[in-house]
């Protein structure tokens, strides 16, 4: 920026020399020239001192994508290529490299992440493999399609079922992070539950049925604060949070929901132990648009404790929906976004489903379960005895 470092000596000390490579036209900014060592170290120098000083837990590096391509945001002939005619910018990828060694290798227990909103491969593979070395990558693609869905009506969702479904043919290409972040609640975007449309009863069960279904997808979870209570404004800096509106059951609701989904991932480790890996997710039902139904299961280390995530988009009440279980016994129902403490109608199965060992849809297992409207329920296997 004019009033920081660029032109810091009347020329380009900090930034690249060629305008083409040195300045940012989105931003109106300058650009570091990540190639020069004395740049690199002064900015991992001042990322370290964050993690050494302050004992911060993770560092995130926004808009990646501008860092890593040279005609990002740029037409033809505004940018510098390498000189095989290639955009990617090597001395960023570099830099990024670097950067993540030194975090890993001198602060064990930190994380970095990144805001990369293109699909250039690799940005968390280790650095001896190739990669860029972040331990996490916010999944924008996945934030997006979910938002688009949760904006449309109810009875236009049979027909964007594949923006809950899409993100799963990609989810274990890298480390995800689901971002539920500040830039969704900017800039005119409105809170979440301003996104959803119906009256209060139906925005507040879509937002808690999302949120149980994010819960329960592969990646590790990002709610911005004041989300997880329903908060009805943009955020603003300047102001605190609408802890006021802790004063209305449906916003308390909200919240103790988010608390139980919480208790929920810590207590069973196939919600998190292998959120990178393709082996600990399986779809149960992932064609029924016209219901608006998606089911998964999820797996830890031990294959014989999985949880059942079943999510219902519609207002309608489902009754007896056959669910193929990969084991049979007593699964128990841990989590009902529906639930009257929530806000919700009450409607469940009774604390428990029952599977017995009548094969359906290529699982071994079946039961007929209740699934209340706008609702995702949690179910945890138990036992093997049907009680």
């Amino acid at each position: 920026d004019e009033h920081g470092l660029a032109q810091f000596d009347g020329g380009p000390l900090y930034e690249h020399a060629d305008p083409k490579r040195g300045f940012h036209p989105d931003w109106n900014t300058a650009i570091y020239d990540y190639g020069r060592r004395e740049v690199a170290n002064f900015l991992i120098a001042s990322a370290l001192y964050w993690l050494d000083r302050f004992h911060i837990d993770g560092l995130r590096v926004d808009a990646v994508a501008s860092m890593l391509y040279l005609d990002y945001s740029r037409k033809e002939g505004e940018w510098s290529p390498n000189p095989d005619g290639s955009n990617d910018n090597r001395d960023a990828v570099a830099f990024l490299q670097r950067f993540n060694e030194l975090v890993y290798a001198l602060y064990p227990g930190v994380v970095t992440l990144a805001e990369e909103s293109t699909a250039w491969g690799g940005v968390t593979r280790p650095t001896y493999a190739g990669g860029l070395g972040f331990g996490f990558k916010w999944n924008m693609g996945w934030m997006n399609d979910t938002l688009r869905y949760l904006s449309s009506d109810p009875v236009h969702r049979k027909w964007r079922h594949n923006e809950l479904t899409f993100g799963l043919l990609y989810a274990f290409t890298e480390n995800f992070v689901l971002p539920i972040s500040h830039d969704e609640v900017v800039h005119g975007k409105g809170a979440i539950v301003g996104k959803i449309p119906g009256d209060e009863w139906r925005r507040f069960a879509t937002a808690r049925a999302y949120y149980g279904f994010m819960w329960g997808h592969p990646g590790k979870k990002l709610l911005f604060m004041g989300q997880e209570f329903g908060q009805t404004g943009e955020w603003n800096f300047a102001s605190s949070l609408d802890w006021r509106l802790l004063d209305f059951p449906t916003h308390r609701g909200l919240q103790a929901f988010i608390r139980d989904l919480n208790r929920i991932y810590r207590d069973h480790e196939a919600l998190y132990a292998r959120d990178c890996e393709a082996e600990g997710f399986q779809w149960i039902v992932v064609d029924d648009a016209d219901n608006s139904v998606l089911a998964f299961a999820r797996f830890g280390a031990d294959r014989s404790r999985p949880i059942v995530v079943v999510s219902n988009f519609t207002p309608v009440t489902r009754s007896a929906y056959r669910l193929g279980l990969p084991r049979a016994g007593r699964w128990r129902e841990r989590v009902n976004s529906d639930a009257a403490v929530y806000g919700g109608s009450g409607l469940g199965n009774l604390g428990a489903i029952h599977a017995r060992a009548e094969a359906f849809r290529d699982f071994p297992a079946s039961a007929e379960i209740l699934l209340p409207p706008l609702s995702t329920l949690f179910f945890a296997f138990e036992s093997d005895e049907l009680k």
